[in-house]
């Protein structure tokens, strides 16, 4: 894949305003935090559902509340796991989140089952597991007690994990990009035929160092234990990543939507993070 600078000049552009809008989003406070999110989630739920009218036909036919309730219920559930609903700034029980997750898609189903049918309501489920469920993941780390206590943090330690998890996927990202555009010669899957495996390993190699080695620097974090976390974010970022992408194949489109030039829409920016945000959200809590 030669290089071209123009589309690199007009990726590089609209990330930067793209950083600036998510590192206000992080860093102002909660609210922001929170906000930032709540666009992604019902972002990420009009795209999704776009893509579903295309593949799944009878989908079409399902009526604007029944398109709502997944993501309204994804939105209940950010609420409550940020505390906003419960009064409590973090889901110490785990079982009882998600017991939460399972009666929502349950109830779900039997209310619509007769009008939408199987696979109308099994999409949509896997849209909740999907976008709803990752989003989630990402509000409970904002708002969640003190990780990797007894480092030596000089920031609001609920942004720790969720800036670490971003800088990680956007580094791999662009590493990717770079190294694939100069080097890559060997297509990494049919998939996503603009992707190499030079690209891949690349990005992923430089992220894992880079991050890894920043944290350690200069918040003193255990270098293992940041490691097996930039591993892991990788893994499932690019997993999300191809299984968008095989999304998109299937729809037949180049884009989820055209939110941002150059990038796509919003499945095409945050791919990676749905699939990244529960892999680490699990890990933190064997950690």
């Amino acid at each position: 894949m030669a290089f071209n600078f123009q589309i690199f000049k007009t990726r590089a552009l609209t990330a930067i305003v793209f950083a600036a809008v998510m590192l206000g989003g992080l860093f102002i406070n909660t609210w922001s935090y929170f906000f930032l999110f709540t666009l992604i989630h019902f972002g990420c739920w009009y795209e999704f559902q776009k893509l579903l009218t295309i593949i799944f036909p009878a989908f079409k036919k399902t009526s604007f509340i029944q398109k709502s309730i997944y993501p309204l219920c994804g939105f209940i559930l950010m609420l409550w796991v940020a505390g906003l609903l419960n009064g409590v700034s973090y889901v110490e029980d785990k079982y009882t989140f998600f017991g939460m997750i399972f009666l929502i898609m349950i109830l779900s189903a039997i209310l619509f089952y007769k009008k939408s049918g199987v696979k109308t309501i099994a999409v949509s489920i896997a849209g909740f597991i999907y976008i709803s469920l990752p989003v989630a993941c990402m509000i409970s780390f904002r708002f969640s007690g003190n990780y990797f206590a007894g480092t030596n943090f000089n920031f609001d330690m609920g942004l720790f994990i969720p800036v670490l998890l971003i800088a990680t996927i956007w580094i791999n990202d662009t590493m990717a990009y770079i190294v694939g555009s100069l080097i890559g010669k060997t297509p990494l899957t049919k998939i996503s035929p603009k992707k190499t495996w030079e690209g891949t390993i690349g990005g992923a190699l430089l992220a894992v160092a880079g991050v890894s080695m920043a944290a350690y620097y200069l918040f003193k974090a255990d270098i293992f234990s940041m490691l097996i976390f930039t591993f892991i974010a990788v893994i499932f970022a690019t997993l999300g990543d191809l299984l968008e992408s095989k999304i998109k194949r299937r729809a037949q489109v180049k884009d989820s939507g055209n939110f941002l030039p150059g990038h796509g829409g919003f499945l095409d920016r945050f791919d990676s993070l749905l699939f990244a945000a529960p892999a680490i959200w699990i890990l933190m809590q064997l950690l």
